[in-house]
């Protein structure tokens, strides 16, 4: 039996911000199901792209954008749950600094992880995204 099937959807997911904190973007982008279709919340300032499909439309769609726009973007207090159904729910809060406008996020965040073949399939986003375009306006 593979490592990836005795993980819990969670764990991977653990595995997954603990790659993304350290800047390890090929191991984040290695856990991606070749069909991952990705969302970020609903006027979020980066939904404009929704849905992106596949890595490389994350890549330079949301992950590019984050380091390119911002001084910093952590993700804290992050807790992680396994879902019926082989998916998982993550909790924090993002605590970023836009470099544009030099205000600064402190807002709740969720995100809703999805598998198939022991890969991330899907991602959807939801956090108070009035505060985070108040920020980078």
């Amino acid at each position: 039996m593979s490592t990836t099937t005795k993980t819990t959807p969670a764990a991977r997911i653990r595995m997954v911000y603990d790659a993304f904190a350290k800047g390890d973007v090929p191991a984040v982008l290695g856990s991606f199901h070749e069909d991952i279709t990705w969302n970020e919340a609903e006027n979020f300032p980066y939904a404009d792209g929704n849905p992106y499909k596949g890595a490389d439309a994350i890549l330079n769609g949301v992950f590019m954008r984050l380091v390119g726009e911002w001084d910093y973007f952590n993700l804290a207090g992050i807790e992680v749950y396994d879902v019926e159904g082989g998916r998982a729910l993550a909790t924090g809060r993002y605590q970023a600094r836009h470099k544009g406008s030099g205000r600064e996020l402190d807002a709740q965040f969720a995100h809703f992880w999805g598998f198939r073949d022991g890969k991330i399939i899907s991602f959807q986003q939801y956090t108070d995204t009035k505060q985070a375009s108040g920020v980078v306006s």
